[in-house]
């Protein structure tokens, strides 16, 4: 029997009903879902996974471009290599996709130097026929990310940058 009065609203969103008597109770029926959910998942096929990743990908992306976030982190190539390493079971084998090395690809997404624009504009390609068959890919997501993510860590880091550059800058004449 469910008692109401132990209702925890905090699994809700793991699709569990969490109006037990106990907690054993409730891991038994969490776990148990949680079998089925991964048994279900077993038996898909690699081409509905790979889509539904691509799509999880690109809604990301889209939630990112409209928010303001003002930290200090590597969106961008965390994007890239949620998208690479869904697509390829090697990143070298992306590299010769695009035709760059397997070194440029490492230094892009480990962030050890910034992507050029002929790489962007590659993956621009590559992702419009990646999402073919997934779903309307916007050929600007790839510049609109790095771009947000470059805007971002320049807001971010006001306070290293802002006080010399502040020195150097005048208003002679009043608005």
């Amino acid at each position: 029997m469910i008692n109401k009065k132990n209702i925890n609203n905090n699994d809700s969103e793991f699709g569990v009903d969490s109006r037990y008597n106990s907690e054993k109770e409730r891991e038994q029926d969490s776990i148990a879902l949680m079998q089925a959910r991964l048994e279900r998942m077993k038996n898909l096929p690699k081409e509905q996974i790979l889509r539904a990743k691509l799509m999880q990908l690109k809604l990301k992306m889209e939630d990112y471009l409209k928010k303001p976030v003002y930290d200090n982190q590597n969106h961008f190539t965390q994007f890239l290599k949620y998208y690479v390493d869904t697509i390829y079971a090697k990143r070298s084998d992306f590299a010769k996709d695009i035709n760059i090395s397997a070194n440029s690809l490492s230094k892009v997404i480990n962030n050890h130097r910034p992507p050029k624009e002929e790489f962007i504009l590659k993956l621009m390609i590559h992702s419009e026929k990646a999402f073919a068959h997934v779903g309307e890919f916007h050929k600007k997501t790839w510049y609109q990310v790095y771009l947000h993510e470059k805007l971002c860590d320049t807001m971010s880091d006001q306070d290293t940058w802002r006080p010399k550059i502040e020195k150097e800058v005048k208003l002679t004449e009043l608005v």
